[in-house]
């Protein structure tokens, strides 16, 4: 038995230590936001905050977890969390979703990646780019998610 703080609440689950925490959270605890994609942190579907930095649950076992503060979609874009709702906002205005697999990755990405800057920074096109590197988007949406990161950074200046 592990026990998970998953947005904010206590959640004890059934599985061995090494299940990756991706599918702790699907399986076990229904929230469904976060995505399979390659399932070798590769490219990013599966990304969520663990005490705030981001981290591809799909690889990381649920035992590096305990004890720590894990984030996901549900709650980065429920409007509690002023960054992650100033991203969501950005990426409706931009239209940013093809399909829409990446998405929740791309988005607990750029929240961290924003959250990260001294307040009021402006991050230049570089810095995006570097910040989401490691998100793919099969679509090629790059152009609309650079657009969405630039607004949202503007929005919690």
């Amino acid at each position: 038995m592990s026990t998970l703080n998953v947005n904010g609440r206590e959640h004890t689950v059934d599985a061995d230590p090494g299940t990756p925490i991706l599918w702790a959270l699907r399986d076990t605890l229904g929230m469904t936001g976060t995505k399979f994609g390659c399932g070798a942190a590769l490219c990013g579907a599966c990304t969520v905050h663990l005490d705030g930095q981001t981290i591809r649950s799909c690889t990381t076992p649920i035992s590096a977890a305990e004890g720590k503060k894990i984030s996901t979609i549900e709650a980065t874009t429920d409007g509690s969390d002023r960054v992650g709702a100033a991203v969501h906002a950005a990426w409706v205005k931009n239209d940013v979703a093809q399909c829409g697999y990446c998405q929740s990755g791309q988005i607990m990405s750029a929240t961290a990646f924003l959250k990260s800057l001294p307040r009021g920074k402006q991050p230049t096109v570089a810095e995006i780019d570097s910040a989401m590197a490691g998100n793919i988007c099969r679509c090629g949406t790059y152009a609309r998610i650079r657009a969405a990161v630039a607004d949202a950074a503007k929005a919690v200046a």
